[in-house]
């Protein structure tokens, strides 16, 4: 079966299952090399790139479907998202459906709830859907050389909008960086989101004044310089600083 006809059967399918006019696309962060990823599908039908995105079912409550969309989807489980937007321009959906009729369930109008989360890639095993060529991480700096399906594009801008906000009052870094980790792979994290460079010693002093991490006693070894101190995340601190916000930030 071709890419077009298994949309039709969905779309039939989809009619009886999913509430009209809602869908969710969730914006997944990674980290790697010193640099944010984004998950990302590429579909059969079109080759253009999209967010994991989908409908919500009739009795589904919305965190549960977006939860199913993702594990379904790409193969991801066990992720803690938040909402950051709505979206709902005009024919923001349609267009990208217009080898289709008008009875083309995907191709009504459709207002998405922005959702977004920071984990490390190594975490997930991707697995596309039978809908989708392929799942991957692609780098943020390759989002202007790659097609962007509907306005994914936008999404994902204002998702790393919001997450630029949210840094300056929550912390981060608990689900991107690896167990242990050192103050200047904190700090790179930090700038890579931020866009800018930040003076080393005031970002050392307000992120140790938080009290999320903890000393270990080891160093990160193999370097020509001292070996600088390895860290973890206080988790229990970490989680209070996540519901209560910063005071020291």
């Amino acid at each position: 079966m071709d890419s077009k006809d298994l949309i039709l059967q969905r779309s039939e399918e989809a009619k009886q299952k999913y509430l009209p006019h809602l869908s969710a696309d969730p914006v997944i962060f990674g980290f790697d090399q010193n640099e944010l990823k984004v998950l990302l599908l590429k579909m059969n039908y079109r080759k253009q790139w999209l967010l994991p995105g989908g409908y919500v079912q009739k009795d589904e409550d919305l965190e549960d479907a977006v939860a199913r969309i993702l594990k379904n989807r790409v193969g991801v489980t066990d992720v803690y998202l938040e909402q950051f937007g709505v979206f709902g321009k005009k024919n923001r959906s349609e267009f990208y459906f217009e080898d289709f009729d008008e009875t083309l369930f995907n191709k009504q109008r459709f207002v998405t709830i922005g959702y977004y989360a920071l984990y490390n890639p190594d975490r997930f095993s991707l697995v596309a859907d039978e809908l989708s060529e392929t799942c991957e991480w692609v780098y943020l700096s390759r989002l202007p050389d790659i097609e962007l399906a509907m306005d994914h594009r936008e999404i994902i801008n204002q998702a790393l909008l919001t997450l630029r906000e949210k840094i300056s009052y929550k912390p981060i870094g608990y689900n991107l960086l690896p167990e242990k980790f050192t103050l200047s792979e904190l700090q790179k994290l930090y700038e890579v989101i931020l866009g800018k460079t930040l003076n080393r010693g005031n970002f050392y002093r307000k992120i140790k004044n938080m009290g999320i991490l903890t000393k270990l006693d080891e160093s990160r070894r193999g370097g020509a310089h001292k070996a600088p101190d390895l860290y973890s995340f206080n988790e229990e601190n970490y989680l209070k600083a996540l519901e209560n916000g910063l005071n020291n930030w």
